[in-house]
């Protein structure tokens, strides 16, 4: 892969994208900035991107931001440096959602939509049988879900009861479409799958 100038790309798996790119380029002249705590791309993390991007280069020097998401305040303090880059900086940005990054950054740069269609694995979740120790148990074991694994149990959690002809009433649809409109507004993702999960329980529409 030759890289020459600024892009987006959108995939299904970061690390793999990053070590396709990296292989490319100059170690010296690369520069790989992401939240190692967490998937999300914070002001801290967009701050050190423009503080590298001031340290003068006679050489090209690519900064590659990572991340499933990026906070909108981090996209903002980006805006002008990706619009207008210090000479020899090209920025590659390398993310699992088209959808987590604002419209002004999407126009500065040029994209590219590289993720492929994931076979639909059946929920490891019984809705059927779900209970307080059960959810407590998956919870426990979800601390860290992305945004898009959440998007997609939400999706797969709704799929196994209309597979199971359970009939939700249109307050509890809502449910499930408020999860979804949360977690494309960036909200913590196992604050809305706890939330929901807990209304099939309390609830016991199952």
């Amino acid at each position: 892969m030759i890289i020459d100038s600024s892009f987006i790309y959108i995939v299904n798996d970061i690390d793999e994208m990053l070590e396709i790119v990296s292989s490319s380029l100059s170690k010296h002249n690369t520069r790989i900035i992401r939240n190692i705590e967490k998937d999300e791309f914070l002001l801290q993390q967009a701050n050190l991107v423009i503080k590298e991007a001031y340290i003068a280069s006679n050489e090209k020097k690519t900064i590659i931001l990572c991340g499933n998401t990026f906070r909108k305040e981090a996209q903002n303090a980006l805006l002008k440096i990706l619009e207008e880059p210090p000479r020899n900086i090209i920025f590659i940005i390398l993310t699992t959602s088209k959808s987590s990054l604002l419209p002004t950054i999407l126009s500065r740069m040029p994209h590219k939509f590289l993720k492929k269609s994931i076979k639909r694995q059946k929920c490891e979740l019984d809705v059927l049988n779900l209970d307080l120790k059960t959810l407590y148990s998956f919870l426990k074991k979800e601390q860290k879900i992305v945004k898009n694994d959440a998007k997609i149990l939400v999706e797969d959690v709704l799929f196994q009861l209309q597979k199971e002809k359970i009939l939700l009433s249109s307050k509890e649809l809502e449910v499930f479409s408020k999860a979804l409109k949360l977690l494309e507004l960036n909200s913590r993702p196992i604050s809305i799958i706890t939330t929901l999960l807990l209304t099939l329980v309390q609830r016991k529409i199952i």
